[in-house]
């Protein structure tokens, strides 16, 4: 066609076939999970623990020193008042090296519980606004305190160095025992946080529910105190087979109760798949509540 003595060439628009089309839909059925997604938004992962260690530390005095000296107060306060004057068995263990075998997957679970309790609503701007795979931010929040938990691990093998103590072959236990912890700060982020979105008052009950699940769980005392006929009902704790674990891994305690360690996982795969389930029954009504 000539418009003008100049020729305008008109050519047809082919479709582009090889763009990807992303279908959002909302969530159905009960087991609808989608985990390979987050395998596809491994890098929004990684960005979101390395934001959280960074504002951990944000326009702090001491940084990363924290992580050391938070568990070392607690283990002093513990061997003074547990270990000196209540005089607390400790399996025939240093009682300094006992509680912080216990402090340091303690302190790892109450941060992350608190944080992925916390994550969907502090997240709200990125919900509300763009689509990711929502169990990307509790699973962000679990991994985060794993960063503390590293730098405190290394006073504790000082520790054992001091009173000369040399793990045994169940050390080779110790990542299954870390990897537990991490499943169970996990399994618990998944109920609180998609629960706090719903009922914020959840936010107020954790603080209190880390207290008393603590003195509930053998962090200041060992499971062999646990009369033989409450073990079966004491193991439905799942921190209680992993404390009891990590101090078997580390300090080559010679009778760790296996019963315990055995029904506490089975405790926390339970819970991690309900809560799973439940968050994502959830996750359909996030953008519009949170």
């Amino acid at each position: 066609m000539t418009v003008f003595g100049s020729k305008l060439q008109i050519a047809k628009l082919q479709p582009a076939t090889d763009v990807p089309i992303i279908r959002i839909e909302p969530s159905r059925g009960w087991v609808s999970l989608k985990l390979p997604e987050l395998w596809v938004y491994r890098q929004l992962i990684y960005f979101l623990i390395w934001r959280d260690v960074k504002v951990r530390y944000k326009q702090t005095l001491i940084g990363a020193a924290w992580a050391i000296l938070q568990p070392l107060l607690t283990v002093l306060i513990f061997t003074f008042f547990f270990g000196r004057l209540v005089k607390v068995p400790s399996d025939g263990l240093p009682y300094p090296v006992f509680a912080l075998a216990a402090v340091l997957p303690w302190n790892y679970f109450s941060q992350a519980i608190t944080h992925g309790g916390e994550s969907l609503v502090g997240s709200s701007h990125l919900i509300s606004k763009v689509y990711f795979p929502r169990l990307i931010i509790p699973i962000s929040a679990a991994v985060a305190p794993l960063v503390d938990f590293a730098i405190a691990f290394v006073v504790l093998l000082g520790l054992m160095a001091w009173y000369g103590i040399v793990p045994t072959w169940g050390v080779l236990a110790l990542p299954l025992f870390v990897f537990l912890t991490l499943l169970t700060a996990l399994a618990v982020g998944l109920w609180l946080s998609a629960l706090n979105v719903r009922y914020r008052d959840v936010r107020y009950a954790i603080p209190f529910l880390t207290q008393i699940w603590m003195f509930v769980s053998p962090v200041i005392y060992p499971v062999s105190l646990i009369p033989e006929r409450w073990r079966p009902l004491y193991s439905l704790n799942p921190m209680a087979g992993v404390i009891e674990g990590f101090r078997w891994a580390l300090l080559g305690k010679e009778s760790p109760d296996f019963r315990v360690i055995a029904l506490s996982a089975a405790v926390v795969i339970v819970l991690l798949f309900t809560g799973a389930v439940y968050f994502k029954r959830m996750e359909r009504t996030f953008a519009d509540v949170v």
